[in-house]
């Protein structure tokens, strides 16, 4: 179980971190490219204890308790000097939605692959043993890119959506929102724990809804409702 989320949650920080840094390079920021960070070898993105640690304890909690699984983590964030950009404002909030934009090709990804294996097993006999380890990599590949997708969208900075917020928000408030960056961990933490102390909390509440619509476009969604129910 623990190789089975391991795979696919490397798979989605290390092309969502990636992303970011690719589409910097393409509008004029190579400082990513520079460190090494345009690729696709997660140990350039870990963060032992944000990408490691809490997703797996989480999922596997949430699993256990609730009956469906949740994640929530972070990788080391790619570094983005703004000033050499071609557009400041404009490309930062590009280089943000590469990120959740990316998760959701690869949710797309995984359920093609559960889509044509489907299709297989009305013509090739496959073991059961393997039948049931790659059902159940695609289902936690579908939802591990699903919920980073939802989470890094919502408007809170440091997360993609807070970026992509200040973008839209006039210079003014743009400034002001900036300001509450330092706190955003820290209230994302919260709305994790409240109101009882148990993962996933209020940010569960808030992200299920969104990974439920996004199913609507992946390929073998009712097979993936089937297993995990929402």
């Amino acid at each position: 179980m623990v190789v089975l989320i391991a795979v696919p949650v490397l798979f989605a920080i290390t092309v969502h971190e990636a992303a970011h840094g690719w589409v910097a390079n393409r509008r004029g920021d190579p400082t990513a490219a520079l460190l090494g960070r345009v690729t696709f070898n997660p140990i350039k993105h870990i963060d032992p204890v944000g990408t490691l640690a809490v997703p797996l304890i989480i999922f596997l909690s949430s699993k256990t308790l609730l009956g469906v699984p949740f994640l929530f983590g972070w990788a080391k964030p790619v570094p983005v000097d703004w000033r050499r950009l071609r557009n400041p404002r404009w490309d930062m909030a590009l280089v943000a939605i590469a990120g959740p934009g990316v998760n959701l090709l690869m949710a797309i990804g995984w359920g093609l692959a559960l889509q044509l294996m489907q299709l297989t097993l009305g013509l090739v006999e496959v073991p059961n043993a393997v039948l049931s380890v790659f059902v159940e990599l695609c289902l936690i590949g579908v939802l591990i890119n699903l919920f980073l997708m939802a989470l890094n969208m919502i408007p809170l900075l440091p997360l993609d959506g807070g970026r992509v917020l200040s973008a839209l928000l006039p210079r003014p408030l743009a400034r002001g929102f900036a300001r509450l960056e330092p706190y955003g961990l820290y209230l994302l933490i919260a709305l994790l724990l409240l109101p009882n102390a148990q993962p996933p909390g209020l940010l569960g509440v808030a992200l299920r809804p969104v990974v439920h619509a996004a199913l609507a476009v992946i390929p073998a969604s009712d097979l993936i409702r089937e297993h995990i129910p929402f």
